[in-house]
């Protein structure tokens, strides 16, 4: 299981490093654009719009296994005993029933998008809406890893720290 844990954080780390490279690249170009020549390309908002879903798509996972999603646990945190664990424990299921749940309707969405085109870059919208699809899978894929330490007893179920986060 760490071997796969690890393939999916190497990917999805990936994903969003790309996806937020692309963003800036769009951005720039996007402010360059207005700034010296008074007018910028019309493809760098939409290409900035369908960067931003995919590096969310990316780095939800990532953010649930950090703890950096919101989070509100001073409560459950604080309880005695097991409850803490108990509480994670819940949390995780319904994380990961919600996103197997709305799995199949973000697909279908998927589906609908293979028949239009994005209007200024002509891609097709089920890449786009595929967002959707990824970080649903993502986010249950992460949920259910969780889920599998806590009941094998290799974690607690508290978040990871990021290792490359610097506070």
């Amino acid at each position: 299981m760490p071997r796969l844990q690890s393939v999916f954080i190497g990917l999805c780390r990936l994903g969003t490093g790309l996806a937020f490279s692309v963003l800036i690249v769009s951005v720039t170009v996007q402010v360059v654009g207005r700034s010296v020549f008074s007018a910028s390309p019309p493809w760098t908002e939409e290409l900035t719009r369908y960067a931003m879903l995919w590096m969310v798509a990316c780095a939800a996972g990532l953010s649930f296994r950090t703890g950096d999603l919101v989070n509100v646990d001073i409560l459950s945190e604080s309880l005695p005993g097991r409850w803490p664990w108990i509480s994670r424990l819940v949390a995780a299921i319904a994380t990961l029933g919600l996103s197997l749940v709305l799995i199949w309707p973000a697909w279908r969405y998927t589906a609908i998008g293979a028949r239009q085109t994005s209007p200024v870059l002509s891609v097709p919208m089920s890449f786009i809406h595929a967002s959707v699809l990824a970080l649903l899978v993502l986010l249950a894929a992460f949920a259910a890893l969780r889920l599998a330490s806590m009941l094998t007893g290799a974690s607690d179920g508290r978040p990871v720290p990021n290792p490359d986060f610097i506070e």
